[in-house]
């Protein structure tokens, strides 16, 4: 076992009426990660999710709800400030499948600062339906030519990093899946080494998906995307 490997885990989850997948996701984190903590923060759902993780609440499942705020952003901040680990994480709370590849990204932190999932490498695959699989290959290419970066999937929104990675991301921009380019363009133009492992997007698994599932929603989120590209060139 790796000395990476035996170094304490933050992994960070948002929910918001995920009664369906919550449990069994924190399940395959602890399974699958051997010294971890898993900070959820949950934006006032509606089903039963608090109160699954009020029964599942620990020392090492530490839980936080809000009434008002909200966003994947200001969800991972409150995270980060109340995590301890070198290492700290982030998923969608939904993505149970994709769990298990924790331990192989943690492993690769031995020779990188950032590693991410990523549908856009070679092994990649996207089995969503074809309106959200193309517009997230085009939002990527576009992004990724505009902002002159090499990282091959910004919106992948599943990676782990080195604590140390903070102090050249921080402060993090508010929003909602759209301040993963940004943490991402910030890490990689500070000169950090960001490594994409191939994954494959599932058809999205039980709970509510923070990726906006019917078409108006999703539409309103790529226009949040575009909005925080221009933010990041006009800033550079």
């Amino acid at each position: 076992m790796s000395h990476e490997r035996e170094k304490k885990v933050s992994i960070i989850l948002s929910t918001f009426n995920e009664e369906l997948a919550i449990e069994k996701t924190i399940f395959e984190i602890q399974k699958h990660i051997k010294n971890v903590e898993i900070i959820v923060v949950d934006d006032n759902s509606s089903d039963k999710t608090f109160e699954i993780l009020s029964r599942l609440s620990s020392e090492n499942v530490k839980v936080f709800s809000r009434k008002k705020t909200k966003g994947l952003a200001s969800a991972f901040l409150l995270g980060l400030i109340n995590s301890n680990s070198e290492i700290v994480g982030w998923v969608d709370s939904n993505m149970t499948s994709i769990v298990k590849l924790f331990p192989q990204m943690i492993e690769n932190l031995n020779n990188s600062d950032v590693v991410l999932l990523s549908r856009f490498i070679e092994g990649g695959k996207d089995e969503r339906n074809i309106i959200r699989k193309w517009s997230s290959y085009i939002l990527n290419k576009f992004t990724k030519f505009i902002l002159r970066s090499k990282i091959n999937d910004l919106s992948s929104g599943i990676f782990v990093m080195n604590r140390k990675v903070l102090l050249d991301t921080l402060p993090i921009a508010s929003g909602h899946g759209e301040f993963m380019i940004e943490f991402l363009y910030n890490a990689e133009r500070k000169g950090n080494i960001i490594k994409e492992l191939a994954y494959t997007q599932p058809i999205d698994e039980e709970g509510n998906s923070k990726s906006y599932p019917n078409i108006f929603k999703f539409s309103l989120l790529g226009f949040f995307y575009f909005v925080r590209i221009l933010q990041i060139i006009i800033r550079r």
